[in-house]
């Protein structure tokens, strides 16, 4: 998929994948009825998108995406999914096997769905055109960030995988700065649930090799916790099976922007390791305090926060940035969230205390009226030992990751 931005200024736009029929089709998930439709009014009201003046200022650009079509689709997804999962069932017998491709419970069928599934791709894989083709530095598409849905499988309120699509993309890329070797993409995953589906894809158990693509996941894990996933654990560094470039770091319940803080190091040696040419970061924002899921307790600001966090990753580190979202079921929260996230990738982010615009969705941000999604009053369940027990393991695996860079490095030169 393709995408012809042009920049108008010294530095490229940050840009944001917007229409009104992604927001519409979006705003029919289920799980999510009117989310895609509520952030976009928000960034909207605080006129974010407007092209500004200041040349000290990174403007946006906005990129109307298209809509993927069935060969970008079956880049990764089976005929047979995609030809069940947008068709309308015409009768019982259809019905029948809904649950071999996961289309029921949490994720059933819905009106719509045939344009949900190729719009959701389609505005992704616009994201990664933009950055590929070096239009923007960044791209944004909050209505993205899919990543439970599986190859032949919809799962976890997930019925594409945009995130995965998008790596492949990447991956093929052929950018003329890199003439020497094939683009290195990183996956980096900051909502609560793992990212079972993006990482399983990618995954190469007891490979020797090294990878184009890296996943981290940095999630919520116990007993019977969705989804139920052996790479979900912290990673065992005697595992035969193990695959450096498939990284989980599990957090315990009420996580917090301090308990960020203390394992980004983490975060930022694997990727001065890696070096990936493009980053995918999906932004959900079901940790954040206030989430009905109530398990763990992120901030929007600080030290640490949602927030300090892709600040780092789209200003500090080299590359292409795409953000994407994902969870997030407190629908005004997920629209502060994606609100700020938005202008701290533009460079000029908006005062937390910031007074919601009166506008039409003003009465949704009640009882506070302001941007901020603040920490609550949650137990960091995350002790100084077992935090430990992660930067022991890190320490360990960073070191097979460096072995294993330098090797390929090595091997071309020879």
């Amino acid at each position: 998929m393709d995408s012809q931005v042009e920049s108008t200024g010294t530095h490229n736009p940050v840009a944001y994948i917007f229409s009104e029929d992604l927001v519409k089709t979006s705003s029919l998930l289920p799980s999510n009825r009117n989310r895609s439709l509520l952030v976009y009014s928000l960034i909207h009201a605080y006129e974010l998108l407007t092209t500004c003046n200041d040349q000290t200022s990174r403007r946006f650009v906005v990129v109307r995406p298209r809509p993927a079509g069935e060969k970008e689709l079956l880049a990764y997804h089976t005929h047979d999914y995609l030809k069940y999962a947008m068709a309308q069932p015409s009768d019982a017998q259809n019905l029948l096997i809904a649950p071999q491709f996961g289309l029921e419970d949490d994720c059933p069928k819905f009106h719509g769905i045939k344009d949900y599934i190729t719009h959701v791709a389609g505005a992704t894989l616009t994201g990664a055109a933009v950055i590929r083709d070096e239009a923007s530095d960044v791209a944004i598409c909050w209505d993205g960030g899919r990543h439970h849905a599986e190859k032949a499988r919809a799962s976890g309120f997930c019925y594409v995988a945009d995130c995965v699509l998008a790596i492949l993309f990447l991956k093929r890329a052929l950018p003329s700065r890199l003439p020497s070797r094939k683009p290195r993409v990183m996956y980096v995953d900051l909502d609560l649930h793992f990212s079972d589906a993006v990482s399983q894809a990618f995954h190469k158990p007891g490979s020797a090799t090294t990878s184009q693509v890296l996943t981290l996941s940095i999630h919520h894990a116990a007993p019977g916790f969705f989804p139920v996933s052996p790479l979900a654990s912290l990673p065992k560094v005697d595992d035969p099976a193990l695959d450096p470039f498939t990284l989980s770091v599990p957090l315990k319940a009420g996580a917090s922007a301090k308990t960020f803080l203390r394992i980004w190091p983490i975060v930022e040696r694997i990727k001065d390791i890696f070096r990936p040419d493009f980053v995918v970061v999906q932004c959900g924002v079901d940790g954040l305090a206030g989430d009905p899921m109530a398990t763990w307790n992120w901030s929007l600001g600080g030290e640490g926060s949602l927030g300090w966090c892709i600040h780092r990753i789209v200003h500090e580190w080299q590359g292409k940035n795409l953000l994407l979202g994902g969870g997030g079921y407190n629908t005004p929260n997920a629209a502060r969230a994606w609100t700020y996230l938005t202008s701290v990738a533009g460079g000029k982010p908006l005062p937390l205390d910031a007074d919601i615009p009166e506008y039409s969705g003003y009465l949704h941000f009640k009882p506070s009226f302001t941007l901020d999604v603040p920490a609550g009053n949650m137990q960091d369940q995350n002790t100084e030992e077992y935090l430990q027990t992660i930067e022991t393991t890190y320490e360990k695996i960073l070191s097979i990751l460096h072995s294993r860079m330098v090797s390929q490095t090595l091997q071309a030169i020879v």
